[in-house]
């Protein structure tokens, strides 16, 4: 073995590479100085790689490197042995060099073939940077979600104390405008002028008190704890039925259109509810056309449409499922609304109008209803051209309803009729039962539901109807009718609210079969809402 591997190195019978150049000093220095320069970029490349590898030990594949860097080595000495051998002729030592970088090389091509999809898989610079982009645009996607559940979070804040507030407020309502009836009843043994005096001031303060009725309305609206009757309608009928109120209220130098798509689909929205809001975008718009040149001719179209909101579409606004809409646009040529009027636009008490001009409750009473109407409504708005407030309403498939008329006298007792009123509050519950007995009714009452329950215990006589706040101390108005329709089971019920919560609502509708007297009451809405559940079957 010894003796055939120095037989294998042994030169003696071999000439140097440098006879066969003739040993002319031109081509051997131009061989060496080659070669030499190419051994050097050899060494060269795997110290940079190994300074590379070093320092990134979390590179992927850095063994890949390691190896690619042993074979460079490789190929730098076989042409530094080629310099060699221009002189000594030692082919062994050069073949057996050579032999170490075929293998090298043989290892290192058969470990990269494999590795080349899984190279390949890595991302590319531009990959990366689009990578970056989309995560700098998710990164904004969800700071926008943020503060959009952050203001959500406020207007809900707002909205338990606005419907905490104007359920109390209900109840001083009641008890003004009930006093304020009784007394405008009692004064027809007055002097002419006494009563005409007493009338206005009575009217006045009615008037106010109509002013904080619709206050509070758009209070409950905004902060969705106003309990919807609703009722499947045709948008484009209510519209119509409307024009005439709204061309009154309009001022004579704004021209009103009624665009009405054939073919509307239905709605199914509280109809008194739907028409406070379309005209609180009447008054809105109104109110942005008032301050343009008197001379030019402002213009308001309410058109409307069936829509579809796609995923797209709702993947933009997260609040919004997608689905068939009945779409309401209201726009108005006013001057429009800059970006940060249009962020606050329905907030609760944010107006642009002077001191005194406006609560700031109008487009969050729109607000509240079209959301708590399982809708959705967007402003689109430049300034200098105009705005349109877009209103989509989920369409439903039900059969329009046809509204009864109703009889606005007061209608009172058809005979010895009894009703029970549980109500916490002493001064409602006193005008409630002054104005009942005035309208011939038996009339008992109770200051909460336990009283309400020891009463007919101890006097288990029979009464034609239940009248009773829902929202008081202890046990609530919903809990204490089914005890009492468990004792009377043909017992009808009449509930009262100023802010219902969730007793009788479900998902802001009322329950099936509830009927329900939203407060302040009025001695009319109370006669009629009273011989009304009476008279029913």
């Amino acid at each position: 073995m010894w003796a055939s591997l120095q037989n294998f190195l042994d030169s003696s019978m071999f000439a140097p590479h440098g006879i066969c150049l003739l040993w002319d000093p031109g081509l051997i220095w131009l061989h060496v100085a080659s070669d030499a320069l190419i051994a050097a970029a050899y060494f060269s490349i795997p110290v940079v790689l190994t300074i590379f590898v070093w320092k990134r030990r979390d590179v992927e594949f850095g063994w890949i490197f390691w190896a690619f860097a042993l074979f460079i080595m490789a190929c730098g000495l076989t042409h530094v042995m080629s310099i060699y051998t221009l002189w000594v002729p030692a082919y062994g030592a050069e073949g057996i060099l050579k032999a170490i970088t075929a293998i090298a090389s043989v290892v290192t091509a058969a470990i990269l073939w494999p590795l080349l999809p899984r190279l390949l898989a890595i991302p590319s610079p531009a990959q990366l940077r689009e990578t970056e982009l989309a995560l700098i645009e998710e990164g904004r996607h969800r700071r926008e979600a943020e503060d959009m559940l952050r203001h959500t979070q406020k207007m809900e804040a707002i909205g338990h104390l606005t419907g905490g507030v104007a359920h109390d407020f209900n109840n001083l309502l009641t008890i003004i405008i009930g006093n304020l009836e009784i007394a405008e009843h009692s004064i027809s043994t007055w002097t002419e002028s006494s009563r005409d005096r007493l009338r206005r001031v009575i009217a006045s303060a009615a008037g106010g008190a109509q002013r904080a009725v619709v206050l509070t309305q758009r209070l409950l609206a905004f902060a969705r704890k106003q309990p919807l009757d609703p009722k499947t309608i045709n948008v484009n009928g209510l519209l119509h039925g409307m024009s005439d109120f709204f061309q009154r209220t309009l001022s004579e130098n704004i021209d009103l259109e009624i665009v009405g798509s054939a073919g509307l689909w239905q709605v199914e929205v509280d109809p008194s509810q739907m028409e406070a809001a379309i005209l609180n975008l009447v008054v809105n718009a109104r109110d942005a056309m008032a301050g343009q040149d008197h001379l030019k001719i402002g213009k308001l179209t309410l058109e409307t449409s069936n829509a579809f909101i796609d995923e797209i579409y709702a993947l933009q606004h997260s609040d919004v499922v997608i689905g068939q809409y009945v779409q309401i646009s209201v726009t108005d040529t006013g001057p429009g609304m800059p970006k940060d009027v249009q962020e606050r636009a329905f907030d609760p008490f944010f107006t642009t109008k002077e001191p005194g001009q406006g609560t700031g409750l109008g487009l969050s009473q729109v607000y509240g209803f079209v959301k708590q109407s399982g809708g959705h409504v967007k402003i689109y708005s430049e300034v200098g051209e105009g705005t349109t407030i877009k209103v989509y309403l989920p369409r439903s498939r039900q059969h329009t309803e046809q509204a009864s008329e109703i009889e606005t006298r007061i209608v009172g007792s058809k005979g010895n009729e009894t009703v029970m009123i549980v109500e916490d509050d002493p001064d409602v519950r006193s005008y409630l039962v002054e104005t009942l007995e005035g309208l011939n009714y038996q009339v008992r009452e109770a200051g909460n539901a336990d009283a309400a329950l020891v009463d007919f215990s101890a006097d288990p006589e029979p009464f034609d109807l239940l009248l009773t706040d829902i929202v008081m101390p202890g046990m609530n108005g919903r809990l204490l009718a089914d005890e009492m329709q468990k004792r009377q089971p043909k017992l009808k019920v009449l509930f009262m609210t100023g802010y219902s919560r969730n007793a009788i609502v479900h998902q802001g509708r009322l329950d099936p079969g509830v009927s329900l007297l939203q407060k302040p009451i009025t001695q009319a809405a109370l006669g009629n809402k009273v011989r009304e559940m009476l008279d029913k079957r």
